[in-house]
């Protein structure tokens, strides 16, 4: 599965420990909690998890970009999320003791850090602010899912605008010119919006003219972000 595996040095010690999971956390236990994880680098488009594996590890992102992925009962592909540097995935197996429920697919050279499942088990047990700040983590989740859920109905400029700016407030770059995001396909952005493919090319080339956004061959940079929300009200 893995591309390549990355023996722990200093800087992937770094990387690890610094992941917003373990902010604020005392050190000793940080240290301990990630002792034994394993930092791998794999390439775009590669399997990391499948629905129905056991949760073995949990895993955090310290690269790159992931999608979560299931499928429909007309056998489409659903995506349900994509999540960035310093988020957190495969962790509701472990706690729940159940298979996984999701697909996670890399969208970019991706590095990730696999901490094995009872490690991460025993800090939830063992430190309140670990629980606490998995919590947060979940609860920002479903925020997202609750305001995508209620702009079903919108319009597609709303739609598609509202993912572009989830991505941007999850994961997004500052830079002098504004935020930016990857260029990603625009059948993961249908498949985030439930738009078609071509609706959702459409609506871009109409935010492009607009000035709202900029697309560079992997970047897709949002001057604006308030302007860019104004077309959600």
């Amino acid at each position: 599965m893995q591309d390549r595996y990355n023996p722990r040095d200093n800087r992937d010690n770094s990387l690890i420990r610094s992941a917003p999971f373990f902010e604020g956390l005392p050190e000793t236990v940080v240290e301990k909690a990630t002792s034994h994880v394993v930092t791998r680098s794999h390439p775009p488009n590669q399997v990391i998890l499948l629905e129905n594996d056991w949760g073995s590890s949990v895993y955090f992102i310290l690269e790159g970009w992931v999608k979560i992925r299931t499928y429909n009962l007309d056998g489409k592909e659903v995506t349900l999320n994509i999540l960035g540097k310093g988020e957190v995935f495969g962790e509701m197996a472990p706690l729940d003791e159940v298979p996984r429920s999701t697909d996670v697919i890399t969208l970019a050279p991706t590095i990730i850090g696999n901490m094995p499942a009872q490690d991460f088990v025993q800090l939830i047990n063992t430190e309140p602010q670990a629980g606490i700040r998995l919590a947060q983590f979940m609860a920002r989740r479903l925020r997202q899912v609750n305001r995508r859920l209620r702009l079903r109905e919108s319009d597609s400029m709303s739609r598609v605008a509202d993912i572009l700016l989830f991505l941007a407030e999850g994961q997004g770059k500052k830079s002098a010119e504004g935020i930016e995001i990857p260029n990603l396909p625009h059948r993961e952005l249908s498949s985030l919006s439930g738009l078609a493919r071509e609706t959702v090319t459409r609506v871009l080339s109409k935010l492009e003219r607009k000035g709202l956004i900029v697309r560079d061959r992997e970047i897709l940079r949002i001057p604006d972000m308030h302007a860019l929300e104004r077309l959600l009200v």
